[in-house]
């Protein structure tokens, strides 16, 4: 047991880690702006269910293990899914209707709950360490 949660929340923690940190910027190098920005906009749902199941697998194999990892992974997957199912349409809509300001402000809140969510996977990880 012990040995699968440190490696699910270690793939936790990489996955949204490349996700964030490579995926969007290899897109729009590799991609025009706009097949980047439609293929970036179709890969965030698949994002979000990998977190979900990830954290949510990692969140039961840590209650045998430690219970601050535990609540840690909890805590990623119940904020990953107003991320999924409002946040994300909110964003999207605002793109869709040109609303540049919500837009950035949604974005930004975006960025910043998932950089606090592979900082707190990163936290798990090192409790399971």
């Amino acid at each position: 047991m012990y040995l699968l949660s440190i490696l699910c929340v270690a793939s936790l923690f990489g996955g949204m880690l490349l996700f964030a940190g490579g995926f969007g910027t290899l897109a729009f190098k590799l991609l025009d702006k706009a097949a980047a920005r439609s293929f970036i906009r179709d890969t965030f749902p698949y994002f979000y269910l990998y977190v979900l199941a990830n954290s949510g697998i990692a969140a039961v194999l840590s209650f045998f293990e430690n219970k601050s990892a535990f609540l840690l992974l909890i805590l990623i997957f119940v904020t990953t899914i107003p991320n999924r199912q409002f946040l994300m349409p909110a964003i999207n809509n605002a793109a869709d209707t040109g609303n540049k300001k919500t837009w950035g402000m949604l974005h930004g809140l975006s960025v910043i709950i998932t950089l606090t969510h592979i900082a707190i996977a990163g936290a798990a990880l090192k409790y399971l360490l």
